[in-house]
């Protein structure tokens, strides 16, 4: 039997991160608060998504009561020291497939579990190996499916990674935007949930 000892709020509008919390059989309720997703200049890599995640945790944490939990978290895409965020428009998205085709990629989640008193900040790092994509291809994609709300421009769940993507390394649900696998480790360990 899974036991649940807190109140689960997980804090996004993404509806590919509350179906994948769903799968994990748990209760819990969408809080949403606004936060200026700003980082420092020069942060690289992983330091962004674990930095935004703490900032969007920590505007919760005077409203958190005892029992309260509440699960924040950041993806970005990374290349050559870069992080490509959500596409602009049309033309951007088509520049931004360009980039990842025919090379790795790195997507990259932080995750902030808050709570009253305490918080704790993990992130999950996967490699993303895509195939040299044709422009039918990409602009077939794009005008399709319409990735604009996407990091990367692309969804692993959608057709692209269907034909696009080789192989990766790593959690897999990590790349549609939250590590299933450490994030119930976790929330086991912070004896948040249990199974008996």
């Amino acid at each position: 039997m899974l036991k649940q000892n807190k109140k689960i709020i997980l804090a996004s509008k993404s509806p590919r991160r509350q179906a994948l919390l769903k799968e994990l059989n748990v209760d819990f309720e969408i809080r949403l608060q606004e936060v200026d997703e700003i980082y420092p200049e020069g942060m690289e890599g992983s330091a962004v998504p674990v930095f935004l995640s703490k900032l969007k945790g920590e505007v919760f944490k005077n409203d958190l009561k005892e029992d309260e939990i509440v699960i924040t978290s950041d993806t970005i895409v990374y290349i050559n020291h870069s992080i490509l965020g959500k596409p602009l428009d049309r033309n951007d998205a088509i520049g931004i497939l360009k980039t990842l085709s025919g090379n790795v990629h790195q997507v990259i989640t932080g995750v902030t579990l808050q709570q009253k008193d305490s918080s704790f900040t993990f992130f999950e790092s996967t490699e993303v190996y895509f195939k040299k994509l044709t422009d039918a291809e990409i602009t077939y994609y794009i005008d399709t499916f319409k990735p604009f709300d996407k990091a990367g421009s692309y969804g692993i769940q959608e057709w692209i990674g269907y034909i696009g993507i080789e192989k990766i390394n790593g959690c897999f649900y990590n790349v549609m935007g939250l590590p299933l696998f450490r994030l119930n480790q976790e929330l086991m360990r912070l004896g948040v949930i249990e199974i008996y």
